[in-house]
């Protein structure tokens, strides 16, 4: 069974979600020694799982989901966490009113229930 993920792309106020989708790929910014409790999440995402770009909807609150993939393949090197990625969906923009807490870099994993339907549905 697939697990969700939703993901930062923000590396110190520079989104990179565009390059991400245009390489394939979804990498975590933190290190494992700056950020450990992101680093161990990141390190459950496993091939056939789902991910989907997000972004803070500033003052409104919520979320805005910009891209939904498929994970192809997992890199554990160097201190990163690198994610080989299908990204089938892009340039979303698509607001979801309730963030269920989403402003770190990694959320989830997740099981399918109403909300992440709302979030993953092509």
């Amino acid at each position: 069974m697939s697990n969700y993920w939703l993901v930062g792309a923000n590396w110190d106020g520079v989104a990179k979600d565009q390059s991400f989708v245009e390489q394939g790929v979804w990498m975590l910014g933190w290190n494992e020694k700056d950020q450990p409790t992101q680093y161990k999440k990141a390190e459950d995402i496993k091939v056939g799982d789902r991910i989907a770009i997000k972004k803070m909807r500033g003052q409104k609150g919520g979320l805005k989901i910009l891209h939904i993939g498929t994970i192809k393949g997992v890199i554990l090197d160097i201190n990163k966490v690198i994610c080989t990625v299908d990204w089938v969906v892009t340039n979303l923009n698509r607001d979801i009113e309730e963030s269920r807490g989403c402003f770190k870099s990694i959320h989830g994993p997740y099981e399918k229930d109403e909300w992440i339907q709302e979030v993953f549905c092509l």
